[in-house]
């Protein structure tokens, strides 16, 4: 059985959606059982089913706009969060799934999961629609302002053993986000990236993709250091929501358009999922010891059942230990410096 971590008290519908999400993932996938991490009072007010199922209690839970990320996870080992997180490291769990405060997680993740030896930076890898229908990886979107090209290869190769494992992708292609496709673009780090990822024979490297292709890009793996690739994260995101706005406001301002939005609602609603951060599940944090997937804060129920699907994949199909066998093999032969 894949025992999946779940932080149940963390989210903006916490525990409720949390909780159905357990149970869709229970009626759905038949090879997990779930560690639930929360007041078992409250859990239990929405828990329909107890197969494979168990409650640890915690007794505080971190709030969605924490400030003093690494503060609170020191001083509140009790909190939902921060047990399923150390659940890892003790072998209780081989995923966790969260929807609380993404700055918490992440300090949470460092401290008390820690990364997978040699792996120099983490990475939040998002999975972002595209016209193609097959979701694009986005890395970094925000772990690291500022890194060096060695660790964004280890990061660009992490992202193309997800892409083979989990994805399906046969031969996944790295771009990278940049300023222009030609050579030379950029700043020195994106020069530099561009001259490591074209000798590289640990991947298929596209060249550079402007960020007006990210919606339709020729690889299947884009990456760019944690500022500007959160940039891309957020834009996209409110592009979306906002052209969903404006085609809502044209729909309902006349007769015709209310007409037409009734005899295209299947195409409507096919658009509206396309979109939807709910049918990713969650971003997972690349480079740590275990599997731990950041789902939205404001996640409903089949979006978490969605992240806890995505992390039963990944431990099934062994993405870590395969990453984990590539930095064994290149720790002598090609060190890479902090």
């Amino acid at each position: 059985m894949i025992r999946i971590g779940v932080d149940a008290m963390g989210g903006d519908y916490a525990p409720k959606e949390q909780v159905q999400g357990v149970m869709l993932a229970i009626k759905n996938i038949p090879d997990i059982e779930i560690n639930l991490y929360g007041d078992e009072t409250e859990i239990r007010k929405y828990l329909t089913n107890d197969e494979r199922v168990h409650i640890i209690q915690s007794d505080y839970v971190i709030p969605m706009g924490e400030k003093n990320a690494i503060k609170t996870i020191k001083e509140h080992p009790n909190a939902s969060m921060a047990l399923a997180l150390s659940s890892l490291r003790k072998d209780e769990n081989d995923a966790v799934v969260s929807s609380g405060a993404t700055q918490a997680l992440i300090a949470g993740a460092h401290i008390l999961v820690r990364r997978m030896p040699g792996f120099k930076r983490t990475a939040i890898a998002p999975l972002i629609p595209s016209l193609n229908k097959k979701p694009t990886i986005l890395l970094d979107s925000g772990a690291n302002l500022e890194i060096r090209p060695e660790h964004m290869l280890q990061q660009a190769y992490f992202a193309v053993v997800y892409a083979k494992e989990v994805l399906g992708t046969l031969n996944p292609v790295v771009g990278l986000i940049n300023i222009g496709t030609e050579e030379g673009k950029g700043r020195d780090i994106d020069k530099e990236v561009f001259q490591l990822f074209t000798e590289s024979k640990l991947f298929e490297f596209y060249g550079n993709v402007e960020p007006k292709s990210v919606m339709n890009p020729p690889c299947d793996i884009l990456i760019s250091d944690g500022f500007t690739a959160n940039i891309v994260m957020k834009t996209i995101e409110g592009t979306a929501k906002g052209m969903g706005e404006f085609l809502k406001r044209e729909l309902k301002s006349s007769f015709f358009g209310k007409l037409g939005a009734f005899i295209a609602r299947k195409n409507l609603k096919n658009f509206k999922k396309s979109i939807s951060p709910e049918e990713i599940g969650g971003a997972l944090i690349y480079g740590l010891y275990r599997p731990v997937i950041k789902a939205q804060g404001a996640s409903k129920a089949y979006g978490f059942y969605n992240g806890i699907r995505q992390a039963a994949t990944i431990v099934r199909t062994g993405v870590f230990s395969k990453v984990e066998k590539y930095l064994e093999e290149i720790k002598e032969s090609e060190p890479v410096n902090e």
